[in-house]
């Protein structure tokens, strides 16, 4: 019973997670700016969960749309009919603030095959680099960078990143895993999106996840965590593992994350 929950239903059994951001940075206290996370899709071939995930964003209402990397399984990361079907699912998003990505991790993510996919379509890759972003009359600082999983050296490039940002400017970085969540936290990072972990894809109630792929283990398996001024959200992702492992899901159903940024007033 458990292989065909974790194989036939969990798998597919989409789930939005709402999460509000308040912050003075945000001049909108009644009216939240939509941020749509995806992370993690692993596309292998399009399946009943890839068909319904368009219609789902697009009830959501995004104002912008944030892809956090791993797009393609590790099995089917050179596959021209994984990579065609990728495009069919990317396409069908839309924002009015726009799409923005970072890649996921090296073995998953070939830039020199998905770059040219993610351009064609309108969606700006962020290979450690900043933008400024204006919707719906509120403006963010999205900072990107790329998964090498050196976080000595990614620690700097943030750093560096954030000294062009404008003083007093809400800063949102997207990065694949959640392991620069004490270098973000230290240097002020309002809200940090990432995934990688998958939640731990099988986890056991009252324990949660065996396996994080992450540096710091369970300590941001998933979901949200507040430290300091800096807010991290860990999504668990999509899509499923590669290689030889089983596609199933145990209790870590597919998840869309609705981030809610808000304006709110000084020392509330």
């Amino acid at each position: 019973v458990l292989a065909l929950h974790g194989t036939l239903v969990e798998p597919y059994r989409l789930q939005v997670t709402s999460l509000d951001i308040p912050s003075s940075k945000m001049a909108n206290p009644g009216d939240p700016l939509r941020i749509v996370q995806l992370s993690d899709l692993h596309i292998e071939r399009l399946t009943r969960r890839e068909l319904a995930l368009p219609a789902l964003v697009e009830g959501l209402r995004p104002d912008l749309i944030v892809l956090t990397g791993d797009f393609l399984s590790t099995t089917y990361n050179m596959d021209p009919q994984a990579i065609k079907d990728l495009r069919a699912v990317l396409r069908q998003l839309h924002a009015p603030g726009g799409i923005y990505a970072v890649w996921g991790t090296e073995e998953v993510d070939h830039p020199e095959l998905l770059r040219p996919v993610l351009a064609d379509l309108g969606i700006v890759t962020l290979e450690d680099q900043t933008t400024e972003v204006t919707v719906s009359g509120q403006r963010l600082w999205l900072a990107g960078l790329n998964c090498t999983r050196d976080l000595v050296a990614e620690g700097a490039k943030l750093r560096a990143l954030l000294e062009e940002a404008p003083p007093g400017s809400f800063t949102l970085l997207l990065y694949h895993t959640p392991d620069l969540m004490p270098q973000a936290a230290g240097l002020g990072v309002d809200l940090y999106l990432a995934g990688h972990t998958h939640g731990g894809q099988w986890r056991l109630p009252g324990f949660g996840a065996f396996l994080t792929s992450s540096r710091y283990w369970k300590r941001y398996e998933a979901g949200h965590y507040h430290q300091g001024d800096t807010h991290l959200y860990v999504s668990r992702g999509l899509g499923m593992e590669g290689f030889g492992t089983p596609r199933a899901r145990f209790f870590c159903p597919p998840e869309i994350v609705l981030a809610r940024l808000a304006g709110r007033c000084e020392g509330r």
